[in-house]
């Protein structure tokens, strides 16, 4: 969904959100040419921190499009927050039910109708201690799969300092500096027509995630861990209300 077909409280988000994340980070933005083509995409997204989705969405829009992100369902219940999150053409998924199928027609919907659906493939936030993406769900492949719409990577590197999930910090102070880099769609032609096996769906997911993590290490460097390792979180001593 392009900019100049929004509504008025997807606006009214937009004048709310985007003055804060101007003035709360300092920003450092590349490939927004490659969200900028017409039709459905699919935006596949590292997770990092809580406030991924804001940096995330203030990208897109200035890339010149509407994000619409599959959430937790259980968000969609908060009041007043669910109701504008549903106006503004949000899309819960409710896991582990029958109605995540509704979820996937949503989004199969939505690319018909040449929006740009976010999936965090990780389902929530990464539980590498370094915040290196973690091996995936598979919905964003069966969403390809079942749509052929171009899945283009997004990686983001700041995010964490605004608000770090591993000891629950948020950083009030403004021009906190973030990356967001875009990247040409991957390349899924291999698989395309396949029926949606698990081994399939697996190794779609693999080759989405291994972009991912790759790109994210061409800008924050350091040397990622192998994708498929999910070690805990550790416990830390948390210290609620102070900035990092």
């Amino acid at each position: 969904m392009a900019r100049r077909r929004l509504g008025f409280w997807q606006r009214f988000a937009v004048g709310l959100v985007k003055p804060v994340m101007t003035v709360w980070t300092q920003r450092t933005w590349r490939g927004q040419e490659h969200l900028a083509q017409d039709g459905g995409m699919i935006i596949v997204a590292n997770h990092i921190s809580h406030a991924d989705p804001l940096v995330s969405a203030h990208f897109i829009y200035d890339s010149g499009r509407w994000p619409q992100y599959l959430g937790k369902a259980s968000v969609f219940r908060v009041p007043l927050v669910g109701w504008i999150l549903h106006r503004c053409r949000q899309i819960p998924v409710e896991r582990g039910s029958v109605d995540a199928v509704r979820s996937l027609d949503r989004s199969v919907a939505a690319l018909d109708e040449g929006g740009a659906v976010v999936i965090y493939p990780e389902g929530t936030t990464t539980r590498q201690p370094e915040l290196w993406p973690m091996k995936a769900k598979t919905g964003a492949a069966r969403l390809a799969l079942a749509t052929g719409a171009p899945v283009v990577p997004l990686v983001m590197w700041g995010p964490e300092r605004i608000f770090d999930p591993r000891t629950s910090r948020l950083n009030p102070r403004p021009r906190i500096p973030v990356t967001v880099v875009a990247g040409e769609p991957v390349d899924l032609s291999r698989w395309a027509g396949a029926p949606p096996t698990r081994d399939t769906l697996e190794e779609m997911t693999d080759a989405i995630m291994l972009r991912l993590r790759d790109m994210l290490a061409e800008i924050r460097g350091g040397t990622p861990p192998p994708l498929w390792e999910r070690p805990a979180r550790p416990s830390v001593e948390r210290h609620h209300g102070e900035a990092a």
